[in-house]
């Protein structure tokens, strides 16, 4: 009986399991990031199926599928998840980045979406590619080359220094052109980032179009940098990692061809002037030559430690690091310590409704910076002694600085900076506080309210102080004095808040797909300075920054004048803006999307009937290869992108938060007026009129990839006009007063965008690999609507004019023509194109369609590994700069022999011997006369921006080691630069000579992980 009832019920368990395992069921569940932040747009397909869904703006998701079957969830940056169908019927997914495609998620405003979603214009960098591991002190210098249409350029080889950064050309005459940054939802309106560790940084987004900005109004009209720094992963166990760099800072190479001390001596010695006028020629034979640029310039070593330590638990992660940075800077007394400080912490609920984020971070830098940098100043720029100092003059000529009173001659400038050196000190130290909170809370399946409070403190503090037995100090002091010299001591605190508040709504249904969202955003800005300028300390007791030595004021009888007399600074500045905006993005079956935005800004910088405006944006895109027809094609993805839309730029002057806030207002002040007499007068007249500088830009982009994505990229066109720029117009003089600052005159920059990668040689993990990249941008200026009766309006620097249908600072000059063979004077072009020797310095220059903005510029290179071993270069370009080469000028200037060192081109001069040539006579009689093109100089450029060298340990090997990671490497920065320019540094931005240059840079490390 018992056999027979088995063998009645075994068919029908069969057929219950059977139909257990083929009956389907609803699965659902949440998927989050590595933060564990809910991750909308992921794509849940059950293999083998074409049956799959994608997670809503919550994360959240819901599918049918069989016990057994595999769900496998993909999403771009991301790696690919896959899990089993069991009994329960929630299944909750957590993601984990994929640095391979970490670069194809976009940071779409105020939320995240996939390349294949997006509709606008923008570039992520991953930071452990091209950013980590780089010697400079900012991570702003790391990105130059790296995104199309962002050009970045450094005036100055100081560490930390600031950078020039402009997307997509500039979009101001006179106001702020740099974009905002944004560090975990802190916004930093501009570039100071020397107290920021750039090893804390996970990824780099760079939004370029209007679709991108418009959501940020009123700061976005410069572009957006949104910086990502890096975080913990749940469910983690501890995991300890250690990065150290050993950098070696050398100055570049020039072409000068500098004269040695005989040579400098015999032409001092033919022309009269100088030492060499009063030596024989055996005297000069003997004279040592002493390169000062290798007195002012060094080898600066550069140390860059960073610890860091992340973990997590099921509802809770952190990263923590640690970060040293110390740099010598090339140029002596100069240099930056840096201690940092980071906090990341990611946190959820049992139930996940509620998530939350946490950033801060501490910063400490201390800096040495030498001032008057730049300037002509004999007696304070380190820099002009460096290259001017004449060769025969060294060291052992400085005994002290009351010395170097009489004689008072130019040729002993090496030893008033050598005096300098000893004798000056100028530090600056800064606190750097970033912090932010993130939360956010699910009220229903498709609603969420969200919340982004963050804060940014600087404290930055300045002493400068010069010695009392300085040779400075006793020649504006007068030698008698023995308390001359001064102290400068200046506190600056600046403190910003920024909330944003949103309500989000996402949904799907069939193959529709919408996210909206509806925000305000709340900043408010403070800034306090005090500071004091003492005059006359006393050696005996005068320490730098210590107020012992500081000698108070008194009344010299004798002399009838006040002593030493003191001075104080104090400033209050206060800034707010409030706005209130909303976006909406939907989809259409993965192939056609569009984005809108619109956003209300108010701004305390205008009057009350223009403090307000209105911006906005349309985005649009069409996935062609989702279409059916693209099928079996060549193309992996083709996507036609298209945006319109306005941004505004409120800080119509100047750059930060606190430039002209009241040019609304009417100002007086106290001086001297009519007989000396104290008078009160007008010194500023309100423009109530003034308002928002607005940027319109339209982007029509493709993105692509071809031959199972060997071949990648995007191109993109843009059009940018700013409108009602911010500028000086004339008006009447009845009140004093010649001009008025108002919104007049356009500026339009046209251009494209254009980025390419291409695998040559795909060997996988453990083959060869070869990857060529190109980044290139081409940009055109024109100017409208110059505010005066001409059209034109020409520069103070006496260089450049702004002209109607021209481009930005043109140049505006005479035409040297070279040297007269008949007489040696220089020969210049009249406005007709006549040579003459004499030209009209006002009716006969012209604009010559130049500037020193680029007309083209990017990088090449390669990315090649093999087994472990890797090679990384990037070769930066300029096409279409000019700058006058005003360095130059000085070597070849005749008239600074006997006082500064000269260039062996002098020494082709023209004679009535030596009649061909592009020297002129020593005795031209126009050699001063005019300014002209002469030292206008081609400043194109290919350098040899980054190269790095290393070996990965695979894993086999350190087994046993107690090591997880281990690499090594060595980079190189600057290494080889081709171009024209015969100076020191050709990338800076600028006219101005005696510039304290980048350096080449040469650095070994290795990474370790615990």
């Amino acid at each position: 009986m018992k056999s027979k009832l088995t063998w009645m019920l075994t068919p029908l368990l069969v057929l219950c399991m059977s139909f257990s395992f083929s009956q389907e069921k609803t699965i659902s569940g949440v998927v989050t990031d590595q933060n564990g932040l809910p991750l909308p747009g992921v794509a849940v397909l059950v293999e083998g199926t074409t049956n799959g869904t994608q997670t809503d703006f919550d994360g959240n998701y819901s599918v049918n599928a069989r016990v057994g079957q595999v769900l496998r969830y993909s999403y771009l940056g991301q790696k690919t998840v896959t899990r089993t169908v069991g009994a329960a019927s929630t299944v909750n997914v957590q993601m984990e980045d994929d640095a391979q495609a970490l670069q194809e998620v976009v940071v779409q405003g105020y939320r995240n979406s996939t390349k294949e979603k997006s509709s606008i214009a923008s570039v992520t960098i991953n930071a452990d590619e091209t950013i980590q591991n780089r010697p400079n002190a900012s991570f702003v210098q790391t990105l130059s080359g790296q995104v199309a249409g962002l050009n970045i350029t450094t005036n100055s080889g100081q560490p930390g220094a600031s950078s020039n950064v402009n997307l997509r050309g500039v979009t101001s005459i006179n106001g702020n052109t740099q974009p905002l940054y944004i560090i975990d939802g802190v916004p930093v309106d501009q570039d100071n980032f020397r107290s920021l560790n750039p090893q804390d940084i996970a990824s780099v987004s760079v939004l370029k179009d209007a679709g991108a900005t418009a959501i940020y109004g009123n700061r976005g009209a410069n572009g957006v940098i949104v910086i990502k720094t890096r975080q913990g992963t749940y469910n983690s166990g501890l995991q300890v990692n250690y990065t150290g760099i050993l950098s070696f800072n050398t100055l570049q190479d020039n072409d000068y061809n500098l004269m040695d001390s005989q040579e400098q001596l015999t032409l001092e010695q033919l022309r009269g002037a100088g030492r060499g006028a009063t030596l024989t020629d055996e005297q000069i034979a003997a004279a040592p030559t002493f390169d000062w640029a290798n007195f002012f310039f060094r080898t600066g070593l550069t140390q860059n430690h960073t610890v860091s330590l992340q973990s997590g638990s099921e509802n809770f992660s952190q990263f923590t690091s640690f970060g040293y940075f110390d740099q010598e800077g090339i140029l002596q007394d100069s240099g930056l310590k840096r201690f940092s400080i980071r906090n990341n912490t990611n946190g959820k609920s049992e139930n996940e409704k509620f998530t939350y984020s946490t950033s801060f971070t501490t910063n400490y830098s201390t800096s040495n910076e030498p001032n008057n940098i730049g300037s002509g100043a004999i007696n304070r720029n380190f820099i002009l002694g460096a290259y001017q100092s004449v060769p025969y003059i060294t060291p052992d000529d400085y005994t002290n600085g009351a010395d170097l009173l009489s004689p008072l001659v130019f040729s002993n400038t090496p030893l008033f900076l050598l005096d300098r050196l000893l004798t000056f000190d100028r530090k600056y130290e800064e606190v750097k506080l970033l912090g932010s909170f993130q939360a956010g809370y699910k009220i229903t399946d498709n609603l969420s309210a969200n919340v982004t409070m963050s804060a940014d403190y600087q404290s930055e503090f300045r002493t400068e102080a010069e010695g009392p037995a300085s040779f400075n100090a006793l020649l504006f002091g007068g030698a008698e004095n023995p308390t001359s010299g001064y102290q400068r001591q200046d506190s600056r605190r600046q403190f910003t808040y920024n909330q944003v508040t949103s309500l989000n709504y996402n949904n799907t249904w069939g193959k529709h797909s919408l996210d909206a969202g509806v925000y305000s955003e709340y900043f408010k800005a403070h800034l306090r300075q005090f500071g004091y300028n003492a005059n006359g300390l006393n050696p005996k007791t005068f320490y730098p920054g210590d107020g012992a030595g500081i000698i108070p004021v008194f009344f010299d009888g004798a002399a009838g004048a006040l002593l030493f007399p003191d001075f104080a600074t104090a400033t209050i500045r206060n800034a707010g803006l409030f706005s209130v905006f909303s976006q909406a993005d939907y989809d259409y079956d993965g192939r056609y999307g569009i984005t809108g935005t619109v956003r209300r800004d108010a701004s305390y910088r205008f009057a009350g009937s223009n403090r307000y405006a209105t911006f906005y944006s349309v985005a649009g895109r069409w996935n062609i290869d989702n279409e059916a027809f693209m099928e079996n094609s060549v193309f992996d993805v083709l996507k036609l992108r298209a945006s319109y839309g306005t941004a505004g730029n409120q800080t119509i002057s100047g750059t930060g938060y606190f430039a002209a806030p009241d040019l609304t207002k009417n100002f007086f002040a106290t001086g001297s007026g009519y007989g000396n007499n104290n008078s009160t007068f007008l010194s500023q007249i309100a423009n109530t009129t003034l308002r928002w500088e607005t940027v319109t830009q339209g982007n029509v982009g493709i993105d692509f990839e071809l031959f199972r994505n060997r071949l990648r990229g995007s191109v993109d066109g843009y059009v940018k006009e700013t409108s009602d720029l911010f500028q000086s117009t004339p008006v009447s003089a009845i009140n004093a007063v010649t001009s008025l600052n108002a919104n007049t005159g356009t500026l339009k920059n046209t251009g494209v965008d254009l980025t390419l990668n291409y695998n040559i040689v795909n060997g996988g993990d453990d083959g060869f690999n070869l990857v060529l990249n190109f980044v290139g941008n081409y940009n055109k200026q024109e100017l409208g609507e110059i505010p005066t009766e001409t059209g034109i309006v020409e520069n103070v620097d006496g260089l450049t004019r702004n002209a109607n249908g021209g481009i930005l600072n043109e140049y505006f000059l005479l035409r040297y023509a070279g040297v007269n063979p008949a007489n040696g004077n220089l020969l210049f072009l009249d406005a007709d194109g006549n040579v003459t020797e004499n030209p009209d310095a006002d009716t006969d220059r012209v604009g010559l369609n130049k500037n020193f903005f680029p007309d083209y510029n990017g990088s090449f290179g390669f990315n090649m590994d093999y087994k472990g071993f890797f090679l990384q270069t990037q070769f930066n370009y300029t096409i279409g700069v000019d700058r006058f080469d005003f360095d130059l000028s000085s070597f070849q200037n005749p008239d600074n022999i006997g006082q500064f060192r000269s260039s062996r081109d002098l020494l082709r001069a023209w004679t009535p011997d030596n009649r061909i040539t592009d020297i002129p006579s020593y005795d031209a009689f126009n050699r001063a006369s005019f300014t002209s093109d002469r030292y206008l100089t081609d400043a194109d450029f290919i350098r040899l921006r980054f190269a790095s060298i290393g070996y990965n340990f695979p894993q086999r090997l350190l087994e046993g080691t107690g090591f997880s990671r281990l690499r090594v490497f060595g980079n190189a920065e600057n290494l080889v630069t081709f171009t024209k320019w015969r100076g020191f540094d050709v990338e800076a931005l600028s006219n101005t000579s005696r510039l304290y240059p980048t350096p080449k840079t040469l650095s070994i490390g290795f990474e370790l992980g615990f």
